[in-house]
């Protein structure tokens, strides 16, 4: 159970730092990061197999590639569902979703 909102706390942390850092994405506070990270988790859950498998075709000729475009447009989805989180566009949304996935792959390691 620790480790569980050990994440989710991390997890929150790295939505905070990729709106420092990436100008055109915005979170108000810290709670809206937490509940960011709920809404991601569950959209990450539910849509993207649905999506992945729909590109699979595209997917396999970009050598899995096309997963960041389909991250990003999650990360806009997210944007929308979500209050006081915003991304203005896809390029943010794009090197939004890559750092968060190189965040992810560390927060894995932990």
């Amino acid at each position: 159970m620790f480790e569980l909102l050990l994440r989710w706390f991390l997890y929150a942390l790295s939505i905070m730092f990729i709106a420092l850092i990436i100008p055109g994405i915005a979170v108000k506070d810290f709670t809206s990061a937490l509940l960011v990270t709920i809404v991601l988790a569950l959209v990450n859950a539910v849509i993207k197999p649905v999506l992945m498998f729909v590109s699979l075709p595209i997917n396999f000729l970009t050598l899995g590639l096309f997963t960041f475009v389909i991250n990003a447009l999650l990360l806009l989805l997210v944007s929308k569902i979500t209050p006081n989180f915003d991304v203005e566009g896809f390029l943010p949304a794009f090197f939004g979703a890559l750092i968060l996935s190189l965040l992810a792959l560390l927060i894995g390691k932990i």
